[in-house]
């Protein structure tokens, strides 16, 4: 099978060091809109039904199991007027947009094939990428999950990518999808992602794609992610690394938790070790753009009984299972969102459902109070003021308009909306910062 890469590609940058140099946050490459989730699947699997599988199963899903607002209500522990609303929405976004990101899975989500199995299967959903993006028919944000480049993994990670890329730059005729990324998981060191960067510059030149048009994804799923061997913070330079490829960095909590000897039976998305790593991610990482996503809820919302024909027990047994992985799904997204990480893992097209009924509720259970507090502070020319009992200062203005501009961007609420609750013109919401807004406004009174 024709490849972009001589046949030593991998070789020839095997002792490649680690990058030194420090992290420059204005050269990090940044996507105006965050997508709320990424929906993995595995690449034995990837097909030109994909996409209408996932949504049709969404819909199936809460069709069955929350017809009704009441039953979402009951199932998650949200009040039936959130419900209500919440419902509504989710029914019109799995109509237009159940998707955000996916990620075609060539690792965990896919396992241990022949080589002759993963070049065919890299090819083919080359293939049908090429083909579904020509039509228009990809979600908003896209990629690939390689294996790891550590020493086992390393051939067989670059190969896949080679033949994905090369495959698909010669289906499509025309460059990647806008918004592709290439996912590097069980990253130890800089020098893997110095290594993922550098075959990236060989792609674009060998494939006459623009250089650093690819971006990377970093998975932080083992210690040496979070803490190198001096004892200091490993993002920045596994970032930095990347030379500004890099434009996320996934929790793989799972992995970390069995690292570090946690129990599987005490393994949670909730554990204090999951939360301590997201904090080290934040505190890496908050200010250089680079976005944040959590890691996934392992128990399915799939009942026990699979037949057609079901009794009166076995549906109720059904929905009862159902119910409980929604809810805990619904449970470590709100926590999630609470500890400032936007978006998270989604690895069953019913959890989809859960997903945006967590993210609708966190927004719409908060706007009146983040509404009222942003309308008085732009008013005031954002002169720090007291609106109840909250005090606002320039910090928090931007705070209250990145909270509109998230709600917006996944359906939570419309731009009218958001443009109408603040009284905010459409140029306005849509400035770059809360300090261009003040600036709008100070000119217009002029």
């Amino acid at each position: 099978m024709k490849t972009s890469l001589p046949i030593d590609f991998p070789d020839r940058f095997a002792a490649m060091p680690g990058a030194d140099d420090p992290v420059d946050p204005s050269t990090h490459q940044t996507l105006s809109r965050q997508p709320v989730h990424t929906v993995y699947g595995g690449a034995h699997l990837f097909g030109t039904e994909t996409f209408a599988k996932i949504q049709a199963v969404a819909l199936r899903s809460i069709d069955l199991y929350a017809s009704e607002a009441r039953h979402l209500a009951d199932a998650l522990g949200i009040d039936i007027a959130t419900a209500n609303v919440v419902h509504s929405r989710i029914l019109k976004k799995l109509a237009r947009e159940p998707l955000e990101d996916f990620r075609i899975d060539f690792e965990d989500g896919y396992g241990i094939r022949s080589d002759t199995e993963e070049d065919e299967q890299a090819f083919a959903a080359a293939h049908v990428s090429g083909v579904a993006c020509t039509a228009g028919a990809l979600p908003p944000f896209f990629g690939i999950r390689i294996k790891g480049l550590g020493t086992a993994t390393r051939g067989r990670a670059i190969r896949t990518l080679d033949i994905f890329l090369t495959a698909y730059v010669g289906e499509a005729g025309t460059d990647l999808p806008q918004n592709f990324v290439v996912t590097l998981p069980k990253v130890n060191s800089a020098s893997e992602v110095a290594l993922l960067a550098e075959i990236l510059d060989a792609l674009e030149a060998e494939l006459g794609l623009d250089g650093s048009s690819i971006n990377i994804e970093v998975m932080v799923e083992t210690k040496g992610a979070l803490i190198d061997a001096n004892g200091r913070f490993a993002l920045p330079d596994i970032v930095g690394a990347a030379r500004g490829r890099c434009v996320a960095a996934h929790f793989g909590a799972y992995d970390l938790m069995s690292e570090l000897g946690i129990v599987s039976s005490q393994q949670s998305l909730r554990h204090p070790a999951c939360d301590l790593a997201r904090n080290v991610m934040q505190l890496s990482l908050t200010g250089t753009r680079v976005r944040l996503s959590d890691g996934a809820t392992s128990v399915m919302p799939i009942g026990p009984h699979r037949r057609d024909q079901l009794n009166a027990l076995q549906l109720d047994e059904n929905r009862a299972a159902v119910w409980a992985a929604w809810k805990l799904h619904y449970d470590n997204i709100r926590h999630a969102l609470s500890c400032g990480f936007y978006q998270g893992w989604d690895l069953h097209p019913a959890q989809i459902v859960a997903r945006f009924a967590a993210v609708y509720a966190f927004f719409l259970e908060g706007i009146d109070d983040a509404a009222a507090r942003l309308k008085s502070f732009v008013e005031k020319g954002a002169r720090a003021n007291l609106v109840g009992t909250n005090f606002d200062d320039a910090a928090t203005g931007q705070g209250l308009l990145n909270y509109f501009r998230r709600a917006i961007d996944c359906g939570a609420i419309s731009q009218n909306e958001a443009e109408s609750r603040l009284n905010l013109t459409a140029g306005e919401l849509n400035q770059p910062t809360f300090e261009k807004i003040i600036q709008l406004r100070a000119a217009r009174n002029l």
